[in-house]
């Protein structure tokens, strides 16, 4: 998939201008590496546009041995010229390889959560052992915050982006936009601007375009940071409790095949942490897209029974559901065939 080019940059290229914007993309750099990176090299997800170009242009000065990986999404005339421009510049930059990944792009939830799966599918495929730096901002987290919000799933839905999350790494969760722009004109590039970015058919652009400006006029400044704090703050506190409830369903388990848990255990544990494990539970036995309703459904088996019918979630095999039930005293999973209609 895709064709690596290997460049030979010299030391011009791994320079960059001392300017504001370049230093404080350098340090957020610098910070990711000296926490999370075990090794001496990385691959970095190139789009071509400002904050992809911006976090490459760094990682080389900061890194050394980078990988250019650019998703070829085949959505729009000419993306493939895009792809190759963004290769050349990789090079230019002074990465030490880079390569153009055409994917397709399927159907499943939406034009961009497909985009989204196939472009993580194609970048797994492509590092290797390396771990892959994503161009996030601050204001991308913010997007994804209120995104989370709006879906009113409890605190993890509104924890927003990890740093970390191996392969995946994002340095630039603390850098705002508007500083990988100013770097790309210090640098003297022109980043591609996706048509996508600007189409208001997508939740995001709206909320990048109209929400986001208007919470930090109507708030003096600030939102999108504040915003980005929350999202920290809330990924602190939802590891501490899913370490909690992990030791709870390990306290829960019956023996046998992992797909049995002991009601009392359970139900006179604390709501947060019987729910947070009870949605691992139901993740680890292969339930899918698992929703709110879901949850309190299967949280009412434990502690509001009233004799009622197992909880049906997505997952199991095709042609069958997955399906939560209480029988004396235990709260079971097993597959269910569906009915043809």
């Amino acid at each position: 998939m895709g064709c690596a080019v290997r460049g030979t940059p010299g030391a011009a290229s791994r320079r960059l201008p001392e300017t504001q914007a370049a230093l404080e993309v350098r340090h957020a750099v610098r910070g990711w590496a000296g926490e999370y990176l075990a090794g001496d090299a990385v691959a970095v997800a190139l789009s071509g546009g400002a904050d992809s170009l911006a976090l490459t242009a760094a990682a080389v000065v900061e890194i050394g041995q980078v990988d250019a990986l650019i998703v070829d999404h085949r959505l729009q005339p000419g993306s493939d010229a895009v792809a190759a421009t963004a290769a050349e510049t990789a090079l230019a930059l002074g990465c030490r390889s880079s390569r153009v990944l055409p994917v397709t792009v399927g159907t499943d939830g939406g034009l961009e959560a497909a985009a989204r799966a196939a472009r993580y599918e194609a970048l797994d495929a492509a590092r290797g052992d390396l771990p892959v730096l994503l161009g996030h901002t601050l204001d991308d987290q913010a997007e994804t915050v209120l995104l989370g919000l709006a879906r009113g799933s409890g605190g993890r839905s509104i924890q927003g982006m990890a740093a970390h999350n191996a392969p995946w790494g994002r340095p630039l969760l603390g850098v705002r936009g508007h500083t990988t722009r100013a770097l790309c004109a210090d640098l003297g590039l022109t980043p591609h601007e996706d048509p996508h970015n600007s189409a208001a058919e997508f939740t995001r652009v709206r909320l990048r375009t109209e929400v986001l400006p208007l919470l930090e006029d109507v708030l003096g400044g600030g939102a999108a940071a504040a915003l980005a704090r929350t999202a920290d703050h809330l990924r602190e506190d939802g590891a501490l409790l899913d370490a909690l409830a992990a030791d709870l369903l390990d306290a829960a388990r019956l023996p046998g095949d992992g797909r049995a848990l002991d009601v009392e255990t359970l139900a006179t544990a604390p709501a947060a942490l019987r729910r947070r494990a009870v949605r691992a539970w139901l993740l680890e036995c292969g339930a899918k897209a698992l929703t709110d309703r879901h949850l309190r459904g299967v949280d009412a088996l434990l502690t509001a029974w009233r004799g009622q019918g197992g909880v049906a979630v997505g997952g199991a095999a095709p042609g069958t559901r997955l399906v939560a039930a209480r029988q004396r005293g235990t709260l079971t999973l097993r597959e269910q065939r569906r009915e043809r209609s």
